[in-house]
């Protein structure tokens, strides 16, 4: 299970057809401490540098099959950064001019990604999933009022499950030689965790599936009592921590869900630097957060597999900037 790549034979015809097929990489510390093997999917290794890549292909390639989204027309999406970067290039590979909604709490060093990917982003106040102006209805009626416009509604679209039902999750399954017991995942969209996890159940029904929850998202109520009400608090992550169960993540609950705080990631965020050379996004640390947490909690022999969602050169201002994070009374770090 050395997660090595292996050299590709001829010449891709386009960069969209290298997508997927990441590595899965051991994480050594973890593994070593707690008696488990625990790997991590390698996502930010695709071409645009995140798990988003497969599911932004996924859903232009079935907008297009399906003639939603026509030569020429334009995408519209609501996003905080990743997916969009992912719609962005490969809509300009394909064709498409990208409009992106995002909400107003997004870092400046993800909005101007998205600009330089030459995408249009508006920026709207980070209002409630229920909320009229929230960003994501703000999308719907910008594409219903362009010609051509095309909604690609990431969050209820199962084109974005099926990437990861069809793609990642059959790597992982190859990649551990079906050893795998554990998979772990936040939730953005909730598309890697049902997608990967329909796919590993498929092969294994005794599989079990992990949610990695921050603090003020709704997942971890409704994965251990049916509720669908927020924990208490907040939480400064980007990109994961849902108000709603999204169709996405309908299609698979969870076999259990683990709270993980700020503090606790952006420890596990230095460490994993310090001791893998893994430079990371803040949700791939509640990620590896929770698989640790999953390994002591079963003991040793387990085989937990994880995704590190994007690397750390997209939050420079942030998770890895010690002033932002003393600021936030959250540890700095060696390079305090």
């Amino acid at each position: 299970m050395s997660g090595v790549r292996p050299a590709t034979p001829v010449a891709t015809e386009s960069l969209c057809a290298a997508i997927g097929r990441t590595p899965l990489v051991r994480v050594r510390g973890l593994s070593k401490e707690t008696g488990c093997g625990i790997f991590a999917k390698a996502e930010f290794m695709n071409p645009g540098g995140s798990a988003k890549d497969r599911v932004a292909l996924a859903l232009i390639e079935d907008a297009r099959r399906s003639g939603a989204l026509r030569s020429g027309g334009v995408i519209v999406e609501a996003t905080a950064g990743n997916t969009g970067a992912g719609l962005a290039w490969i809509g300009r590979a394909l064709g498409h001019r990208c409009l992106l909604v995002v909400p107003d709490g997004v870092s400046q060093g993800k909005v101007d990604h998205l600009l330089a990917l030459g995408a249009e982003v508006r920026q709207v106040p980070d209002r409630a999933a229920d909320h009229p102006g929230n960003y994501v209805a703000e999308a719907r009626r910008l594409a219903e009022s362009l010609p051509g416009g095309w909604w690609a509604n990431q969050f209820d679209n199962p084109a974005n499950r099926e990437a990861h039902r069809l793609g990642t999750g059959p790597e992982i399954w190859t990649q551990t030689k079906g050893r795998v017991t554990d998979f772990v995942a936040s939730v953005g969209t909730g598309g890697t965790l049902a997608g990967v996890g329909l796919a590993l159940k498929e092969r294994d029904p005794s599989i079990r599936v992990h949610c990695a929850e921050p603090a003020g998202a709704v997942v971890w109520s409704w994965v251990k009592d049916g509720r669908v009400e927020s924990t208490p608090g907040s939480s400064i992550v980007e990109g994961i921590g849902q108000s709603r169960i999204t169709a996405n993540l309908a299609a698979l609950k969870p076999d259990d869900a683990h709270l993980i705080t700020d503090e606790e990631a952006v420890l596990m965020l230095q460490r994993v630097l310090r001791e893998e050379g893994l430079f990371l996004g803040l949700s791939s640390a509640f990620n590896l957060c929770a698989a640790r947490r999953v390994a002591l909690e079963a003991g040793p022999g387990r085989v937990i597999v994880t995704v590190l969602c994007d690397g750390g050169g997209r939050y420079l201002q942030t998770v890895h900037n010690p002033a932002w994070l003393r600021a936030h009374g959250l540890p700095a770090g060696e390079a305090a």
